[in-house]
């Protein structure tokens, strides 16, 4: 049987199972989290009934080296079941152990009940005594089955979970499934193969309300490792799934799967999940959409529809991680996309793409909750939609003031909803978008494609040969529609959506965001030269092993804990003539240890070195912030403090650092874990733009990282490492 296959079985106390299979089962009945994995023991007639032999799910990829990680999924029990209960169960790898492991639940009862497999090894919890609820065919009634554990927990103490995992969550629980593998598709007269989720490009929308927890198994068929992240989900207590590589996980490697358990909290609105390796994230994104909860509703009147428009990068490049890993290799610049996407289309000024262009039907007369999603990967980009106004109520998850425009400008990384009512002739509307390009005008190397989708009504009429073009969207270079969109952006701060600015500053940081020079690679005889990135002059390195799990460890020689407050020295950032030495950065993977809800202000200064100064998106994984001062020039820490907005300052995830200007933010270091700060900019990235937060535990279990789960994707490439004491600090106390 091949992994993954479902199959559906018939079982009975004391029935034969086939002694190659190991199955994982859920409930697919009343809220909340229904997991458990079923191991079979056999007796000497090969019934399963809990005697000779341990089955232990694992990964194919792992070594049996990590028994000591794939026990704490080993469990076994005396299965008793109506004769009509039908179970609908997946294969997975397995493996077995000898009795010496002595594992055994003491008894299991399970009601009537249709009971649906769901491969995930990671949701486990200390809990020895749980009760589970399943769902009762015959009737509309919940029965239940619990599960008691023998001695478990005695054998392996603190090294092994118990078996079942409790979810802890007030929200429903849901599941997908993501497939990564390779696929064919064909933009601007040309066709290409690249790793996309499910067959499509953007993946698949999830859904789910506020307060909701979601469960994603991917499936990596394609060639290379890679993660996924969950932008702007917080994730309390949970970096183990936030996903960055090398910061919180190491790859998914090609053939292996894992599963992220992803925590919704109070993030409503429009949020989206990319991969976060190389430049993988170029065809490997999707939306998500947070639902209110049913005791709020939206904070204006409900839509008589929604849409989502997700922007993209397309390049012609086939192997685009490749080509990039050579660039940096050689010290060479990245590329740049041949066009823009909307869900995946060029538009009609694309070669070979009218007939492909992406359409949204409405009805005249209603109102519809437009959902935007920019995925593009090195651009900022200009949206504005023919005749019709915008009235921006969301961003990045939470809601704002409504703006009314004609035109908005978007950040890589960010999200928006926006109210747009169908009240125009009868008839056909570009929705278009364009580089917003903040680099020096006589660099004129940017994509300068015009994407386009078309809003059509329904109803009766002759379609125009050629649609509306917006009049409204600005030109590539114009600045101002920027920055008078950007300080619209006031936080709703109303009394079901209040905001907490924080207001005792107990840290401050002052980070210049650079472009710079540097050693790529360095022998005997060559080094080469090529662009870097860097925050307060330290570009960032991916250690071997992820941050998380060096700090979780405690194992010495991944990072250092000084990142820098302040950069080494001081000059006019801005300037139009800076001094050679400014350009010349550190390569280092240093991190911020801050106490648990230590209330953190960092002002990020945009500079002009090598004369490289633009826009920079920042983004903050595991948290939301307040934007409460932005603007040109040097920041003054006398006069420009003055000016914040303390009172409804957005909250974001993602900030647009002005070119040759600063913005500050404000946030309370109350999500304890292992979090990254990195442009997204993929290219800035990709030269060091980064650095990671390290949010120490509060003292209690509730303000206190939750415990890894056991399994994690393992480090291949790193070197043999032991535990033992290496940091100056503990996770809990200075």
């Amino acid at each position: 049987m091949e992994m993954n296959e479902v199959v559906s079985v018939d079982l009975e106390a004391g029935d034969h199972a086939p002694r190659s299979d190991c199955y994982t089962i859920k409930s697919n009945g009343q809220p909340g989290c229904y997991f458990l994995t079923m191991c079979c023991r056999y007796d000497h007639n090969n019934v399963c009934n809990g005697s000779n032999e341990i089955k232990v799910a694992r990964r194919a990829s792992l070594k049996l080296k990590s028994w000591i990680i794939d026990i704490t999924r080993c469990a076994t029990y005396l299965l008793e079941t109506p004769k009509t209960s039908r179970l609908i169960l997946q294969n997975d790898y397995c493996f077995t152990l000898k009795q010496a492991m002595g594992i055994r639940f003491k008894h299991m009862k399970v009601g009537y009940s249709t009971i649906y497999l769901y491969d995930s090894f990671m949701l486990w919890n200390m809990a020895c005594s749980v009760s589970l609820h399943a769902y009762r065919t015959r009737t509309t009634k919940t029965t239940s089955f619990s599960v008691k554990m023998g001695v478990l927990q005695r054998l392996l103490g603190s090294l092994l979970l118990c078996t079942v995992f409790l979810c802890l969550v007030q929200g429903d629980v849901h599941y997908y499934d993501f497939v990564l593998k390779e696929a064919n598709f064909t933009r601007l007269c040309m066709t290409k193969s690249m790793l996309v989720v499910n067959d499509s490009f953007p993946g698949p929308v999830i859904r789910v309300h506020k307060g909701d927890t979601v469960y994603v198994n991917v499936q990596n068929q394609g060639d290379y490792g890679l993660t996924i992240h969950w932008h702007g989900v917080h994730q309390p207590r949970n970096p183990w799934s936030d996903g960055p590589e090398y910061v919180t996980q190491c790859p998914i490697e090609p053939g292996t799967n894992f599963t992220y358990e992803v925590i919704f909290s109070d993030e409503e609105g429009t949020l989206w999940w990319h991969a976060h390796s190389d430049w993988t994230r170029a065809s490997v994104h999707g939306a998500i959409v947070v639902m209110p909860s049913d005791e709020t509703g939206f904070p204006f009147p409900e839509p008589d529809g929604e849409e989502i428009l997700v922007f993209g990068s397309w390049y012609y490049i086939e192997d685009l991680n490749a080509v990039v890993a050579e660039d940096i290799a050689d010290g060479s610049d990245t590329p740049r996309s041949d066009c823009y996407t909307i869900n995946g289309q060029p538009g009609d000024f694309g070669l070979c793409s009218k007939d492909s262009t992406y359409r949204w039907q409405v009805e005249y007369g209603k109102t519809y909750l437009l959902r935007l999603v920019s995925a593009v990967m090195n651009a900022e980009l200009y949206f504005a939609i023919a005749d019709h106004s915008l009235t921006v109520v969301g961003l990045d998850g939470a809601y704002v003031k409504p703006i009314v425009t004609d035109n908005i400008m978007i950040s890589p990384g960010q999200t928006m909803d926006i109210l747009v009512t169908a009240n125009q002739s009868l008839g056909q509307y570009y929705m278009a978008a364009r580089q917003f390009d903040s680099v020096r005008p006589d660099d004129q190397t940017f994509d300068k494609s015009n994407v386009t989708a078309i809003l059509e009504y329904k109803g009766n009429y002759t379609p125009p040969a050629y649609p509306i073009f917006p009049s409204t969207l600005p030109s590539y270079e114009d600045l101002l529609p920027a920055i008078e969109f950007t300080n619209q952006i006031k936080s709703l701060a109303s009394k079901d959506h209040p905001i907490n600015v924080p207001m005792n500053i107990t840290s401050k940081m002052y980070i210049a965001v650079e472009m710079n020079n540097g050693s790529v690679t360095e022998t005997s005889d060559d080094v080469t030269v090529s662009l870097l990135a860097s925050l307060n002059n330290i570009s960032w390195v991916n250690p071997t092993t992820d941050v998380l799990l060096a700090y979780y460890r405690n194992i010495s020689g991944f990072y250092a804990s000084d990142f820098p407050d302040f950069p080494p020295y001081f000059y006019d950032f801005v300037s139009d003539d800076l001094p050679d030495n400014t350009e010349l950065t550190l390569k280092a993977t240093k991190v911020k240890v801050l106490e648990y809800n230590e209330e953190v202000e960092i002002v990020f200064q945009g500079t002009n070195t090598i004369n490289a100064s633009e826009n920079h998106p920042m983004h903050l994984h595991g948290y939301s912030f307040y934007l409460v001062g932005s603007g040109f020039g040097n920041f003054d820490n006398v006069r420009d403090p003055q000016s914040y907005n303390l009172v409804d300052p957005p909250k974001m995830t993602t900030i647009s650092v002005p070119m040759k200007g600063w913005a500050a933010i404000r946030f309370k270091a109350s999500n304890p874990g292992v979090w990254l700060w990195h442009c997204h900019l993929d290219r800035h990235f990709s030269w060091g733009m980064s650095f990671v937060m390290i949010v120490k535990d509060g003292g209690t279990p509730k303000t206190s990282m939750r415990e890894p789960p056991p399994y994690m994707p393992p480090c291949t490439d790193s070197p043999t490492i032991r535990l033992r004491p290496s940091h100056k600090f503990s996770r809990t106390g200075k």
